[in-house]
């Protein structure tokens, strides 16, 4: 008779359980077409259960077809061979159409956090009470702003530690940044000549060009974006993260803020974003204070996310709109719906209201200095330190690796690729033709990585420079 085991299960219920491995062995032909099954009361005498999950088994299993029940003779099975192929095809061919995923050993490219870096508890514990005492609210349709709670927070996060002065009205959320720049766009007008930092994160200008806007690529230096090229682009609108540029590395010094904001104001209808990228993880010095912060002309629109603080899987962002701008979007697109469920957005407010965000920031920001330290003072211990030199270590999670080497940006990183390390080169982001495209400079984001891999992967950076 068959058996089956019902330990380790988990919080799988027990006629689930005994359904899926049924259904396991009749796909994998263990169990054949014809195959009479036990009857539901001896079944249930040899695993030790009850009849009736045995019986609830039988019915799941009968109504997906896998099974067929004979009146007075019992429960056969089906023939599914014929289905078997289609199935199979099926799934090959949505293999194909994605984008292959790689397990890498160490992944320098995208940004994630380790599943035990995120405060799982605190946020399973807030969404758990939101659910118990927010029942009327979870049912409303939220305003086109955001709820006004998490609005709230944001106001208070963002005075306390960016020393900015917004209201909560001023406030709109919306789900990731690339939902926001589209409103943005509809906001500010697509008659508007967009300029874009180059060498640039490539979503941001591809944003730009899939709503069918003009938009121009701005040098960059060691300083941010090059102001002289901005004015001589006839640009209306520059899209600027001068916290933390990526992928440079470079932070925007208090002056150059001030002729960024000149700029915005030689002219009307000019306007500064501020994409505030990464800025709550400098590891070093005091943070720079913010251009909105400084800004008297409402030229300036703040961005952020919580994508890069929690969770890329968290798309939670927001922007702060000037007052008179606030007052255009009102009367223009407040006919748009709240793209963040009040669900997530009651959870947040709380979160970051009793100071779990505060928490969460500042342990992070500990055990990303730790990995970066770690991680740079093995580079430098290593083989590699003689030919290789870091710079733009102290802002952000990421800092770049100059290697002194005859080998080609693109030889290097197909080696990196077949040794599993995924990196990417500096002059991959720049829009081309550019003057000056580094070569050998390679972007280490280390965001994803742990401590105790750092010894194998640079060994691995080792073999890969040096071999």
């Amino acid at each position: 008779m068959l058996t089956y085991l019902f330990t380790d299960i988990g919080s799988d219920s027990l006629y689930h359980h005994l359904y899926q491995c049924i259904k396991k062995d009749i796909l994998s032909g263990e169990l054949s077409a014809g195959t009479k099954l036990p009857s539901k009361r001896s079944f249930a005498k040899n695993l030790g259960v009850s009849n009736i999950t045995v019986e609830n088994a039988y019915a799941q299993l009968q109504a997906e077809g896998y099974i067929y029940s004979i009146p007075k003779k019992g429960f056969y099975v089906r023939e599914i061979s014929d289905l078997i192929p289609s199935v199979q095809n099926t799934q090959a061919d949505f293999a194909e159409s994605e984008t292959p995923h790689t397990q890498y050993v160490a992944d320098f490219v995208s940004n994630r956090i380790h599943p035990e870096q995120f405060p799982f508890s605190v946020w399973s514990k807030l969404l758990r009470e939101t659910l118990l005492n927010r029942h009327e609210e979870l049912l409303e349709s939220p305003p086109w702003g955001g709820i006004l709670e998490l609005r709230r927070a944001i106001s208070n996060h963002l005075k306390e530690f960016r020393n900015m002065e917004v209201s909560a009205e001023q406030i709109i959320i919306g789900a990731g940044t690339e939902y926001l720049y589209g409103l943005l766009i509809q906001l500010l007008g697509r008659d508007k000549i967009y300029a874009v930092e180059n060498p640039g994160y490539h979503k941001i200008a591809k944003i730009y060009e899939s709503n069918g806007v003009k938009r121009c690529f701005i040098p960059v230096d060691r300083e941010g974006m090059d102001v002289g090229k901005l004015e001589e682009s006839g640009s209306h609108v520059a899209h600027i993260s001068p916290a933390h540029h990526f992928p440079t590395g470079a932070v925007t010094p208090i002056g150059k803020r001030y002729e960024l904001l000149g700029w915005a104001t030689r002219s009307s209808g000019r306007y500064i974003i501020e994409d505030d990228y990464d800025s709550e993880f400098r590891l070093a010095g005091k943070p720079i204070p913010t251009l909105q912060g400084i800004d008297r002309s409402e030229r300036v629109i703040y961005m952020n996310t919580f994508t890069k603080t929690l969770a890329s899987t968290i798309r939670i962002s927001y922007m702060a709109l000037p007052c008179h701008l606030l007052k255009e979007f009102e009367k223009r697109l407040s006919f748009y719906s709240c793209t963040v469920s009040n669900f997530e957005q009651y959870a947040l407010a709380r979160f970051v209201e009793e100071g779990y965000f505060e928490k969460h920031i500042n342990r992070m920001r500990t055990h990303y200095r730790r990995v970066r330290d770690e991680l740079m003072a093995s580079i430098r211990k290593s083989p590699l330190a003689s030919c290789c030199k870091i710079t733009e270590e102290d802002a952000g999670l990421h800092f770049l690796l100059h290697v002194d080497t005859r080998l080609s940006d693109e030889e290097l990183l197909r080696r990196a690729e077949q040794s599993g390390i995924r990196l990417s080169s500096l002059a991959e982001y720049y829009c081309k033709p550019a003057l000056d495209i580094p070569v050998h400079t390679f972007v280490i984001n280390y965001s994803g990585l742990s401590v105790q891999k750092i010894p194998k992967v640079v060994k691995m950076l080792i073999k890969c420079i040096l071999c």
